[in-house]
């Protein structure tokens, strides 16, 4: 069988740990032997970001930004038990807060759901998407501990040289401090994104901040998206049949237990990725959900959104085979292969990535899955299967 030819590369951004080895085995079994594939690859491992002092990590968010289109398995970001483990040089910073804010835009996560995975949340019948901020907040902080007493201030120095001063604290002890920003132009990119993917998926459009204890930062945000929304989407809104309301963050997760879904809610950067970790696995897992960055630019990051599981990686170490749930890893692929297809025009490659995504989700639907869905399948399942098990038989639905 003759292989399905890509125009153009992707940036390949591999990863560590349980989904740095399944990522190897994914693109043996399930991609290698039907596409020629082509990569521009990335060892974002995290020994390699180590190494290169995050070199390696700026050059694949540059080759993403030229390509069009990346890859991403996950990676660890280090505390303090990895630096001793990997013998780093120090606490490294994680590598989607630089990718996401070298790429700005929003990571849009989407569960997957299957006919016989109920959602732990039973009046859920559509897809929660969440719009999560990609830039800024706690993953571009400053912070440092302090030794004692002391005035901590919160200092803008303008390029007039002119300062703004305000007082945090008048600390009587020992403590610690953190400093967080964003961007005008970085909110307004992340309003824009919500609103066009609103109009095109004919959406509900959420946004939840905690502005009456945050008045200015979330506040900031607020105004941000109602001044956006007014001025350039609420006439297309209303002609669509679909509407955008901000509410508070507590209030918004109170709404979303008792709604049926179906909407996109737009989250601060923090609160999208607490969230989305929330609906995943009322969804059935953290690994039955995608997820894509969307830059103001038209580049696109695909991305497993879950973590490298560690207690499985221990145990692959030892010799034995896990039953880790590749789907997102697998649909990490599929979206992007999708979108190379869509802007190369190649629709023999797009034809592939629905397939997959198909015989994916056929092979579960089926009754055979890995252990973390065979646990709340119903009907149950028919076989629980381990990692290699479960890609060799979706491989062999696809040949």
């Amino acid at each position: 069988m003759s292989k399905i030819q890509m125009k153009n590369a992707i940036a390949e951004l591999d990863g560590d740990e349980m989904t740095r080895v399944l990522w190897a085995v994914i693109k043996e079994k399930l991609l290698e032997p039907f596409i020629e594939l082509k990569t521009e690859y990335f060892d974002l491992g995290l020994k390699a970001r180590d190494d290169t002092n995050d070199g390696i990590t700026y050059e694949s968010a540059a080759a993403i930004k030229r390509l069009g289109v990346g890859v991403k398995c996950a990676t660890i970001t280090s505390n303090q038990a990895r630096v001793d483990e990997y013998k780093l040089k120090g606490l490294t910073p994680s590598p989607n807060g630089i990718i996401r804010a070298e790429l700005d835009g929003t990571v849009f996560r989407t569960p997957i759901l299957l006919k016989n995975i109920p959602s732990t949340v039973s009046c859920w019948k559509h897809p929660l998407v969440l719009g999560r901020h990609a830039y800024g907040d706690v993953y571009k902080n400053s912070e440092m501990s302090v030794p004692g007493p002391g005035k901590a201030e919160l200092v803008f120095t303008g390029e007039d040289g002119k300062e703004i001063r305000q007082t945090i604290m008048d600390m009587k002890g020992p403590g610690i401090l953190q400093g967080m920003h964003n961007l005008d132009s970085s909110i307004e990119s992340f309003a824009r994104s919500c609103f066009i993917y609103g109009l095109d998926e004919k959406m509900d459009v959420w946004f939840a901040a905690k502005d009456t204890i945050s008045k200015t930062y979330d506040g900031r945000f607020k105004e941000i998206f109602q001044k956006i929304y007014d001025e350039e989407y609420h006439e297309e809104y209303k002609k669509a049949g679909i509407e955008y309301f901000y509410t508070l963050i507590d209030d918004a997760v109170a709404r979303v237990m008792r709604n049926d879904g179906g909407f996109l809610w737009a989250c601060k950067n923090y609160d999208g990725d607490v969230m989305s970790d929330m609906v995943a696995s009322a969804s059935g897992s953290l690994a039955m959900m995608t997820s894509v960055l969307v830059s103001p630019g038209g580049v696109f990051e695909y991305e497993a959104a879950h973590g490298t599981v560690q207690r499985h990686y221990y145990k692959y170490l030892k010799g034995e085979k896990t039953s880790t749930n590749p789907v997102a890893l697998i649909f990490a692929w599929t979206g992007a292969l999708a979108k190379r297809a869509e802007i190369d025009g190649t629709p023999d490659l797009a034809g592939f990535a629905k397939r997959l995504e198909k015989e994916t989700l056929g092979l579960i639907e089926d009754g055979y899955m890995t252990g973390d869905l065979s646990r709340m399948a119903n009907p149950p399942a028919k076989e629980k299967l381990d990692s290699w098990q479960f890609i060799d038989r979706i491989a062999a639905r696809l040949v």
